[in-house]
C-alpha cells in the first residue's frame, strides 16, 4: 500500500468553507484525499491545530485520516505568523510517525507554507515531494487592489524556493503553468496539468422551483456570488453593476445573494466596506449577504439562480464556477487567471474583462432576457461540469505518483474515473 503524507499546513480540509482563510483549496485537499484514500492508498493529511477541543486525529475516508499538530498558539492567526511556526509543526509531525512507526512514499503539499514544511521533511525522509500552490504570491500581487493587499517578499521567496526544489509540481490548467514557468522560472516538464474538481453526484441539475421552495425563497429573479469577501474577488464591480441594472425598466425584482465570509473576515475589513457601499448604492433592497453556508445547501442556490457571477481579478482556478456549471447554471466571469479554461465563453457562459461593469450588464441582461439562450448554456456547462468528477482528478495525480514511485501504479486499478 502506497503510502502519502499530504500537508494542508495553515487551513484544515475539515473547517467550514467561506471565511477569508477556507475555500477550493479546503475541498480541493478533502476530495482528493478521500478519492485516494478509496484507491486504496493511505493518506494522512497534516495540519496545524488551532483549535485544542477538537481531536487530534480525525477519519476521512476510508484510509485517509486528518491530523492536527500543534505549531504555535492553537487558534487562528495570519498566514504569515503561520511561518514561524512551521519548523514546529514538522518536528511534531516527525514525532507522530515515530510513534506510530509510520513511513510515507510521498509528500504531498498544499500552498506555500507547507511547501516549506514539505522541503524540510524532505531532506530528512529523502522521499520525493510533489508541490501544488493553489494561488500565486506574483499574481496576485500584479493586480492587488492596495498596498495591504500586497504578498509579502517573503512569500514571493519561498515560492521560488520550492519551485526550484519541489520534484514536481501540479498546476491547475495550462495558464498557471504558463505562469509558473513565465514568473517563477519553473521547468515546464516537471509541471503537470491536473485540473480541480467538483462532487458531481451533490452539485448537479435541479428545478429553481423547486431549489427556492426548499430555501423559503420569492418569486424574484437571482444572480449568485459565491466567495470570499477580499478586494481580489471583485465584489465591488457586481454592486456597481446591480446600480445599473435597477435602474432598467423590468429590473425591480431582481436581487442578488452574496455567499461567503465568516468569523474570520474582520468586521472593519472589507466585508465592511461592501457593505457599506450596497447603502451608499442604494441596494439594500437589492443585495442580501448570506454568510457561510454548508455545501449541501449551497446546490440549492446555485440551482435557485438564474446565474452565476465571478468578477474577480484572480483565480487560479475558479471551482465556484466549476459547482455553478454542475448545477445547469451559466457562469458570467472575469476573463482571468483559470476562470479563461473553466468557463467556455458563449458555451457555458460567458468571460468579460475584469473590472468593467458596463459588459457584465450586457451579458447579465442578455441571459436574463432569453430564457432559451440560458437554458442552452446551462445544459453545456453542466455536460462540461462532468469531466472534473474528482475520481477522474485522484486518477491523475496517482498517476504523477507513479512516475516517482512505481508501487502507485497498483493502486490505479481501483481508480472510480469512467
Amino acid at each position: 500500500m502506497l503510502s502519502v503524507a499530504v500537508l494542508s499546513v495553515h487551513t484544515c480540509p475539515l473547517a467550514a468553507l467561506g471565511g477569508k482563510e477556507t475555500g477550493g483549496m479546503n475541498v480541493y485537499v478533502r476530495e482528493v484525499s478521500r478519492e485516494l484514500g478509496r484507491m486504496g492508498i493511505r493518506v494522512d493529511v497534516f495540519t496545524r491545530s488551532q483549535n485544542p477541543r477538537i481531536p487530534a486525529v480525525v477519519p476521512l475516508g476510508e484510509n485517509c485520516r486528518v491530523i492536527h499538530l500543534p505549531a504555535g498558539p492553537q487558534a487562528p492567526m495570519e498566514r504569515e505568523a503561520v511561518y514561524e511556526h512551521v519548523p514546529e509543526f514538522v518536528a511534531n509531525l516527525q514525532a507522530f510517525s515515530t510513534r506510530q512507526g509510520l513511513a510515507y512514499d510521498l509528500l504531498h503539499a498544499h500552498y506555500w507554507l507547507s511547501g516549506v514544511a514539505g522541503l524540510m521533511l524532505r531532506a530528512q525522509w529523502g522521499v520525493p515531494l510533489v508541490q501544488m500552490f493553489h494561488t500565486l504570491g506574483r499574481l496576485k500581487n500584479r493586480v492587488a487592489r492596495s498596498d495591504d493587499d500586497l504578498e509579502p517578499e517573503l512569500r514571493l521567496e519561498e515560492e521560488e524556493r520550492i519551485v526550484r526544489e519541489a520534484d514536481r509540481i501540479v498546476a491547475a490548467n495550462p495558464v498557471e503553468r504558463a505562469h509558473l514557468v513565465w514568473y517563477y522560472g519553473a521547468l515546464s516538464d516537471r509541471i503537470a496539468v491536473i485540473p480541480c474538481g467538483v462532487d458531481t453526484d451533490l452539485f448537479r441539475p435541479l428545478d429553481s422551483a423547486e431549489a427556492k421552495a426548499a430555501l423559503s425563497l420569492g418569486r424574484e429573479r437571482l444572480l449568485l456570488y459565491v466567495g470570499r469577501l477580499s478586494p481580489i474577488k471583485g465584489l465591488e464591480t457586481l454592486l456597481e453593476a446591480m446600480e445599473s441594472l435597477g435602474q432598467r425598466p423590468g429590473y425591480r425584482d431582481l436581487r442578488l445573494l452574496v455567499i461567503g465570509g465568516d468569523t474570520d473576515e474582520p468586521d472593519n475589513g472589507h466585508a465592511a466596506f461592501l457593505m457599506e457601499r450596497v447603502t451608499a448604492l442604494r441596494l439594500s433592497e437589492a443585495v442580501s449577504f448570506l454568510g457561510a453556508q454548508p455545501q449541501e445547501r449551497l446546490r440549492l442556490y446555485y440551482a435557485a439562480a438564474q446565474m452565476t457571477v465571478m468578477p474577480s481579478y484572480y483565480e487560479s482556478f475558479g471551482m465556484v464556477a466549476l459547482e455553478a456549471m454542475a448545477c445547469g447554471r451559466p457562469v458570467i466571469a472575469s476573463r482571468v487567471g483559470g476562470l479563461t479554461t473553466t468557463v467556455v465563453d458563449g458555451v457555458t457562459g460567458y468571460l468579460v474583462p475584469e473590472g468593467d461593469s458596463a459588459l457584465l450588464v450586457d451579458r447579465v441582461t442578455r441571459l436574463l432576457e432569453d430564457d432559451s439562450l440560458r437554458a442552452r448554456l446551462g445544459r453545456e456547462a453542466s455536460r462540461t461540469a462532468t469531466r472534473y468528477r474528482w475520481p477522474c482528478v485522484a486518477e491523475a495525480i496517482c498517476r504523477l505518483y507513479a512516475e516517482m514511485r512505481p508501487a502507485a501504479r497498483s493502486h490505479l486499478g481501483l481508480a472510480r474515473c469512467h
